[in-house]
């Protein structure tokens, strides 16, 4: 398979080539921040000890991330992502190499 047969993309959304931010760069923009905002509240919900706190946080840790796939899947239909298809193969190989993994693990399920 070729590299271009590998590519996942939607047709991309035309966007003028302007000095002035676009579609493009303001939801960038916003799903960078939201990367960042569920980052910050992730550290924060495992430093946290107050137990109604940590649920009110983690409501709003679920809404923002959320927020975020919301974002992802807007640029990906606006072909702003591209993603590339996975060998099959090599899922094989990776599974068989993180499987044998799991008999290492403390506890066994």
């Amino acid at each position: 398979m070729s590299q271009q047969q590998q590519k996942i993309q939607n047709p991309e959304m035309q966007i003028p080539k302007t000095p002035q931010m676009n579609d493009r760069d303001f939801i960038n923009d916003i799903l960078a921040m939201e990367k960042s905002m569920t980052n910050s509240y992730s550290v924060a919900l495992n430093e946290m000890s107050h137990g109604q706190l940590y649920q009110d946080l983690s409501t709003v840790f679920n809404q923002t991330q959320d927020c975020q796939r919301e974002l992802y899947n807007v640029m990906f239909q606006k072909g702003f992502y591209s993603l590339e298809a996975a060998d099959g193969q090599k899922l094989d190989q990776t599974y068989q190499q993180f499987s044998g993994y799991s008999s290492q693990f403390p506890y066994q399920q």
